[in-house]
């Protein structure tokens, strides 16, 4: 019993320490994470607001507000059923 209980106590605060050290792994990794969102949102601000403007200023136009759309040509074409070569009836 008494061989246990400093094994026991050791794997305790190993547990205890390995959760610690997950704990700010992961909240270095968020804060990194967060970091380099934060840095790309920044240098891409001045891009993003010229999209927004080209955008803006191609829907709207002298007569008003232009809707985009697709449309498909669908062609129709007519099958004639009946014979093609002349018949023989002889």
């Amino acid at each position: 019993m008494l061989r246990s209980l400093p094994t026991l106590l050791a794997g305790a605060v190993l547990l205890a320490l390995g959760l610690l050290f997950s704990v700010v792994v992961l909240v270095v990794v968020a804060v990194f994470g967060l970091g380099l969102w934060a840095w790309l949102w920044w240098k891409t601000r001045k891009l993003r607001r010229a999209a927004n403007e080209a955008h803006t200023a191609r829907a709207t136009t002298a007569e008003g507000q232009v809707i985009e759309g697709e449309a498909v040509v669908v062609e129709e074409t007519r099958v004639v059923e009946g014979t093609l070569l002349p018949r023989n009836d002889a």
